[in-house]
């Protein structure tokens, strides 16, 4: 059912047809990597934080990011506490493995962290543990509905990483 609440909310661009699905799973960076014969960093994951009230914030960033907790409380004012799993489905309408900022359940608040900002085109999950979509980081802002960019994440930024994922992303991997 999520994958088709995506789809749904894709056909406002035309794009739910450009929604693949595949044999295997598709559920971490590591393996949507792998699947799509892509760089990790080129997958955007979405991450689903305790907001201030009952819902929950939403942060899509580059594979190799990790948040950041200082940045995070002082971009937002609070604390980055992850949702657990039943949180998570309760919230977006998705399970983990295929959590995205499309067809959510709720209206929550979207924010694209500046990891991103390395690549022309990412690879955000839709819905489902074998899923994703190839999209420019505008299309990704405009579909997420986003509120704005952030930068709440660490350890995508290393010189010599940059570099090579550079020349990479370069090469279309």
């Amino acid at each position: 059912m999520s994958i088709e609440s995506v789809k749904e909310h894709l056909k406002q661009w035309n794009r739910e047809q450009d929604v693949m699905e595949f044999d295997t799973s598709s559920a971490t960076v590591e393996l949507a990597a792998e699947t799509l014969g892509v760089i990790p960093a080129r997958i955007a994951k979405t991450l689903s934080f305790r907001g201030e009230g009952d819902e929950a914030i939403l942060i899509v960033a580059a594979g190799d990011a990790k948040v950041d907790n200082k940045k995070f409380r002082q971009t937002f004012g609070f604390k980055a506490r992850m949702l657990n799993p039943d949180e998570v489905l309760e919230q977006t309408g998705h399970a983990i493995g295929g959590v995205c900022p499309f067809g959510l359940k709720n209206d929550l608040d979207v924010y694209l962290d500046e990891s991103l900002k390395r690549f022309i085109t990412v690879f955000p999950a839709c819905g489902s543990a074998n899923s994703a979509i190839e999209v420019t980081l505008e299309e990704l802002y405009t579909y997420s509905s986003a509120k704005g960019w952030a930068d709440v994440c660490k350890g995508w930024d290393e010189p010599h990483e940059s570099s090579e994922l550079a020349a990479q992303a370069a090469q279309g991997r």
